[in-house]
């Protein structure tokens, strides 16, 4: 497989973007005071995030789909990461292979 040099470009400076927006965070992040309920707003980022990515993904996909959503959510409360992820993957398998 060839990669034109356009094409490496491209990716190198995307790379370089990335990069730098994600070191730029950590940098400012460093100089920031942050309050009590600003703190808690930035620490309620990461699952707010992680929610719209997956809650689409797991409504609309499927029921299978839709009730290993639900399997592991209810394993999460339980189990350390490693046996969420676990559940979740046995789930998705096992509700496929049952719900087509």
């Amino acid at each position: 497989m060839m990669v034109d040099g356009q094409t490496l470009a491209a990716i190198l400076a995307m790379a370089a973007v990335t990069y730098a927006t994600r070191i730029g965070g950590v940098l400012i992040a460093d100089r920031l005071v942050l309050g009590p309920r600003l703190k808690a707003a930035f620490d309620a980022i990461p699952l707010a995030v992680l929610t719209a990515v997956i809650a689409p993904m797991a409504l609309a996909t499927g029921p299978a789909e839709t009730l290993a959503a639900a399997v592991t959510a209810l394993a999460a409360l339980r189990l350390p990461l490693i046996g969420t992820v676990a559940v979740g993957a046995a789930a998705v398998v096992l509700f496929r292979a049952v719900l087509g």
